[in-house]
Formats: structure tokens, C-alpha cells, sequence
């Protein structure tokens, strides 16, 4: 009986065999898949009114597709075409992870030793997070912090001050508890990464991943893309009318997304990708390494787009290392989009069947790189095609929709008719914080400007000491709130800059002459309090103590005026009273029980 079972068993084998090689295992033909698929890409920048898109796709280490469509340069009627450079965003955050995944190959940082291992003076809100916040935390968004963009938006901070501003950005979760997508800890991978190395984030990958790919037109500023022969302009769409809007330099937060490139350099890329880390015959990074960057690191809640919650074509989603991982109808799909002033692009690939993808466009925050790609990897797959153009334009309908009731509703709770508690002047100066930099206000005839991060202003009045200010990120108004100290002066604002946190509190800065040796010098002397002599002295340049026999030196903070609280006493200060001839004739000590005075020696 066995025999004959085997007998009957093994001829069915060799024809299953045959069988599957004359016809289930058949290629099908690249170029009759997409056919159409052109004239697809067309409809769907049409519809969103997008001038410009390149993409590519590679199956099986080949590309099979690379094609411009629509217009790099409006104005000029200059075509996309595939060596059209374009920002790719938060993109470039797989680079960033790639190259401290490189680095871990080498032996140089490990995964998951601390930080402050490798950067001693790294510092977070908490100290426990800062003990053991490492090179993995930073590159799986579980960090705690929100997003807290305002912080490097257009900031004339360096990447090493943006990176010693951690320290003050509060959190609204607790760590390693829940994904929060988060920029500035991507911009610390890359610092981290740079420092590691020796160089800089930008030189290590273009050593260690733009050269050997030979990835010869990308780029790490849009400085450099403009100096291209042939890049695209930004756009967006204001008043349902796109225009053309100007480059926006985000070289500070360069490792989370300032990366310039082409469809051509980024086949290869995604090459890279689905050849598990192997670039022709030069392993760019293990396979090991490259296998940790697409595995699932943190559970993710919501849907890979708003408004698609429940769209049953997408699984459970994650986030790897510079990944978001899902699966699409069934099949493995890693992806990552990328969105910056004027741009928007998507790299993802399907590891399993060999196929992966890059779409560019020119529109901020538009759709057009999403659809096409789904739509070509169903066609590559196989599979009923899905309607997500026409989905996803209704999902932005209802958005824009929701934005109007939003605007319209936006003042229900204003209080008419009020007025500011002080004169303009009064509001005018600047005001700090730590975490996020200057905030400054000016009078400017009868109103007042407002600049921050080298955005200007006009402040409007609300109700009461609340003014607006315009904020560009998210073209909305910013309410700010001027506070009064306990001696009426206005002496700090609130902006609420991140909704997930508190209001962010700027402390009012002294005037400049403050901190001048030239304006301290005169100060300093003998001062005779009730037969009490004490003495005001300088330190370094900008520094005035004041001496009192037998207790410690008492440090002055600069006011205003000629007017100094003393560090470390709530509610007391020294005002310096100068006559007409511009000398210093006495010292009036403030504190909560009255005022004394000390004439000077």
C-alpha cells in the first residue's frame, strides 16, 4: 500500500511542479500591468491640483518605471522629469537611522546603551529620561515629548543649541509609553550619529550612503537644490488657488528631514531596502543591521492617514526605525512619508514581492504621492483596483469642510469691547524662553508687530491683555496672553506653541544696556544704609553683586531702568537713582515691608 501511495503521489508531484513553472510562477509583463497607469497619475494631479510629481518603482532589483509628470517650474513651463530634484522631507529620516545602524555594525554605538554614553552633556526634562534615553528611543518617536515644532520652525538656532534646548521642552507623556511622532529626536540621532563619526551627520552619509549608492545629485539643503540644473519650485494651495511659495531651510533639523533628491538617486535607494542592506556587491549595511531598522519598535494607535480609521485594507500599524510598518490588502508594506514647505513624497516598498516605490511631488500636504503608489503596487500585485483617489478626496472635502466650521466658530468665546490694562509701550521688548528662544515685540505706531523665529507679525488686539499673532506653520492665529508681575509691570507672556502641553511662559529680558559693562561700571561704589556700609561690585562684565558684612554676596538680575532684583529673594531689589548729570546718588532697597535708602559714598 505504501509503495503504491508513493507511487501515485510522486508523478503528481513532478506535474504540480511542471504546472506551477508553465503557469503559476509566470512573470507577469511590467508594461501590461501599468498600462494606463500614466494616464492615471495624470487625473489624480489634475484633481489635486498638483503641478508636478516623479516616480519610480524597482521590481526585483530593476527599475520598471521612471517617469516625470506635470510641471517643476509653473511659471517657466518647465517639466518634471526623473532627474528633477525635490525635498524629500521626513524621508530622510531612514538615512538618519541607516547611518547609525551602520555605525552599530561597526561596533562604534550600540542600540541600546544611553545616550549620554556617547554625549555626556545630553539632557531631557527628566532626569530619568535622561539617564536612559538611547540611540533606539531616539529613532522610534517614544520619547514623551510631543512634537513641539515651533521650537525649530524656521529658527535661526544651530543644531547643537537645538539639541542643548531638550532639557526645557516638557512632556506630556511618560517614556517609552506611547508613539508620538517627534522631530527633534531624530535631529539628536543624527547629531549623535555625526558625533560618533567624528564629522558630521551630513558627511556620514554622504560617505556611507549617497557615494556608495552613487547617489550623486542629493543633497542636504535646498540652498544647494536651487544651484541644480534642474530642481522644482514649492508650492501650496491658498484660497483653493495653488502658487508658488518660497524655499524653506531646514538645515538646523537636517537629519529629520532635509534631504534633496531625485527619483533617480532613490531607486536606489529603495534598491538598497529590498536587497536587505546589499547595493550590487557592496554591503552598505548588514543584513542584521538593516532587518532591525524594519522591525516593529512601537505599537502605534490610529489610522496611516487621518480619516481612514477604518479602512480595512490597512492592518495594525507600527513603527520600526525611519519606517512606519503595516500591510496593505495582505501584504508586508513599509512606507514613509515625507512633508515640508511646498513638498510632499513617499518611499515604500513591499518586501515580500520584491517591489518598492518613490513618488515626489511639488504641493504641500497633498495626497497625489500616496494614491499613485497604492494604485501601482495593486496593479504590480494583481488586485482589484481601489477607488482611493476618489476616497481620499472626499476624506479631504469633509477636512476642509470641518476647517470651516472651525474658522467660523473660532471667536464664540471673545469679549467685545475691552481694552489693554497698559499702554503699548508698555508691552514692547523681549521676552525668553529657554527651550524656545525669543519671542519679541515692538510699537509700531499705533499698533503692535510681533517677531519669533524670524516670522513678523502684527499683533492684533483680542479682548483684555490677549493679542494674536499669525502663526505660518499652521496658518492659524496664536493667542498671546501678557502677564503682570506683582509690581504691575508686564513682565511675561504665554503662547500656547504646542496644544499637547501647557502654555509656553517667555520672561520678559532686560534691555541690553543692561547686561553692558559701560551702563554697570557706574553702580559700582560704597552705599551707606543707616550707618551700614555695603558695597555694589562688578564681576567679569555683566555682573553686579552687592557686599553686605557678613553674609553672602547677593547676585543682581537686571530689571528695568536702573532698577535689579536680588537672586533668590522674592519681591526685593535696588534701584539706582541717578541725578540729571548722569551720576549715581543713591540706592532705594525694595521689599515687600517698604523701602529703604542708602545714599552713595
Amino acid at each position: 500500500m505504501k509503495k503504491r501511495i508513493l507511487g501515485v503521489v510522486a508523478p503528481l508531484i513532478v506535474f504540480l511542479f511542471f504546472v506551477q513553472l508553465t503557469f503559476g510562477a509566470k512573470t507577469l509583463d511590467p508594461k501590461a500591468q501599468l498600462k494606463g497607469f500614466p494616464e492615471f497619475v495624470n487625473k489624480v494631479l489634475q484633481d489635486g491640483k498638483v503641478p508636478g510629481l516623479a516616480m519610480t518603482i524597482v521590481k526585483d532589483g530593476k527599475v520598471i518605471f521612471s517617469e516625470g509628470f506635470g510641471y517643476r517650474d509653473v511659471k517657466n513651463k518647465l517639466k518634471v522629469t526623473p532627474q528633477t530634484l525635490f525635498a524629500i522631507g521626513s524621508c530622510s529620516k531612514a538615512f538618519t537611522a541607516t547611518s547609525l545602524g551602520i555605525l552599530v555594525d561597526e561596533g562604534k554605538v550600540d542600540w541600546d546603551k544611553p545616550v549620554r554614553n556617547y554625549l555626556p552633556t545630553f539632557r531631557m526634562y527628566d532626569l530619568f529620561t535622561t539617564e536612559k534615553m538611547t540611540p533606539r528611543d531616539l529613532v522610534t518617536h517614544r520619547s514623551g515629548l510631543p512634537r513641539h515644532e515651533l521650537v525649530w520652525y524656521n529658527s535661526p538656532a544651530s543644531r547643537k543649541e537645538l539639541f542643548e534646548r531638550l532639557q526645557y521642552l516638557e512632556p506630556n507623556k511618560d517614556f517609552r509609553t506611547t508613539f508620538q511622532y517627534q522631530n527633534l529626536m531624530f535631529m539628536t540621532a543624527g547629531y549623535l550619529a555625526g558625533e560618533i563619526a567624528g564629522t558630521t551627520w551630513e558627511n556620514l552619509v554622504k560617505t556611507r550612503i549617497f557615494d556608495p549608492l552613487g547617489m550623486t545629485s542629493s543633497n542636504f539643503s535646498v540652498n544647494d537644490s536651487q544651484k541644480a540644473p534642474d530642481f522644482s519650485f514649492p508650492y501650496t494651495e491658498k484660497k483653493d488657488v495653488v502658487v508658488e511659495i518660497p524655499f524653506r531651510n531646514i538645515d538646523a533639523i537636517g537629519p529629520a528631514g532635509s534631504i534633496n533628491s531625485n527619483i533617480t538617486d532613490m531607486a536606489k535607494w529603495v534598491t538598497l531596502q529590498l536587497a536587505k542592506g546589499k547595493f550590487g556587491d557592496k554591503q552598505i549595511i548588514s543584513e542584521a543591521g538593516i532587518s532591525q531598522l524594519h522591525t516593529p519598535q512601537m505599537a502605534m494607535q490610529g489610522a496611516i492617514l487621518p480619516g481612514m480609521e477604518n479602512a480595512n485594507e490597512f492592518g495594525y500599524e507600527s513603527y520600526g526605525m525611519g519606517w512606519f510598518i503595516d500591510n496593505y490588502r495582505g501584504h508586508l508594506f513599509l512606507q514613509h512619508g515625507g512633508g515640508i514647505d511646498g513638498f510632499t513624497a513617499l518611499v515604500c516598498f513591499f518586501p515580500r514581492e520584491n517591489i518598492g516605490m518613490v513618488a515626489l511631488s511639488n504641493l504641500n500636504g497633498n495626497l497625489a504621492p500616496f494614491v499613485v503608489a497604492l494604485n501601482a503596487y495593486e496593479r504590480l500585485l494583481g488586485l482589484d483596483q481601489t477607488a482611493w483617489n476618489d476616497r481620499l478626496k472626499a476624506i479631504l472635502a469633509k477636512a476642509k469642510e470641518e476647517a470651516k466650521k472651525a474658522e467660523a466658530e473660532k471667536d464664540k468665546d471673545r469679549k467685545l469691547n475691552t481694552t489693554p490694562s497698559h499702554a503699548l509701550d508698555d508691552y514692547a521688548g523681549d521676552y525668553e524662553n529657554p527651550g524656545y528662544g525669543v519671542f519679541s515685540v515692538k510699537k509700531d505706531g499705533d499698533h503692535l508687530t510681533a517677531a519669533y523665529n524670524g516670522f513678523v507679525s502684527s499683533l492684533s488686539h483680542y479682548h483684555y491683555d490677549i493679542f494674536q499673532f499669525h502663526n505660518d506653520l499652521m496658518d492659524s492665529d496664536l493667542k498671546i496672553n501678557f502677564l503682570e508681575d506683582l509690581k504691575g509691570n508686564v513682565g511675561s507672556l504665554s503662547i500656547p506653541m504646542d496644544p499637547a502641553v501647557k502654555e509656553i511662559v517667555f520672561t520678559r529680558m532686560p534691555e541690553k544696556k543692561m547686561m553692558e559693562k559701560s551702563f554697570l561700571e557706574k553702580f559700582v561704589g560704597q552705599y551707606d544704609l543707616q550707618g551700614t556700609v555695603f558695597a555694589i561690585q562688578l564681576k567679569g562684565d555683566k555682573t553686579l553683586v552687592a557686599s553686605v558684612p557678613g553674609q553672602p554676596e547677593m547676585e543682581l538680575i537686571p530689571y528695568q531702568g536702573t532698577e535689579f532684583n536680588i537672586k533668590g529673594a522674592a519681591g526685593m531689589s535696588i534701584e539706582f537713582i541717578v541725578d540729571a548729570s548722569g551720576s549715581v546718588t543713591e540706592a532705594k532697597l525694595k521689599q515687600p515691608g517698604g523701602t529703604l535708602t542708602a545714599k552713595k559714598k
